[in-house]
């Protein structure tokens, strides 16, 4: 089943507010209702942020750790049941080859109620 326009723009406006980094955080926030979710693994261990406090803490944090150059890539965007599905590639010259991986949202009312990260290739760290 195709994505709607509307979801489309709600996970392009994710993929954008990374690439801005700290000057995207409030467009992020704005994309997600207030009671939503963001299940990440970037924290060494899967974490639930519940809420907008919880999910701009979040945010916050995973951009001051983005390596200057890394660049996030929208390859495919699907309908995975009734959430979209959107995989991508992780580039950044700190790691020896691409990070690859799918988030999962569950799209209400025009807001992100639920995002889930998930990474299928993660690649080795070059260490200064």
């Amino acid at each position: 089943m195709p994505v709607s326009e509307q979801d489309r723009q709600i996970v392009d406006g994710v993929f954008r507010a990374m690439h801005e980094r700290a000057a995207g955080e409030q467009a992020m926030m704005a994309l997600f209702a207030e009671d939503s979710t963001v299940t990440e693994p970037f924290s060494g261990q899967p974490m639930t942020h519940r809420g907008k406090p919880a999910i701009r803490a979040w945010f916050r944090e995973a951009v001051n750790q983005m390596a200057p150059d890394m660049a996030l890539k929208l390859d495919r965007l699907d309908m995975d049941g009734g959430r979209v599905r959107a995989e991508w590639t992780c580039t950044s010259a700190a790691m020896k080859g691409p990070m690859r991986g799918y988030d999962l949202y569950t799209i209400a009312a025009g807001l992100i109620k639920a995002a889930e990260f998930v990474v299928t290739e993660m690649p080795e760290f070059i260490h200064c």
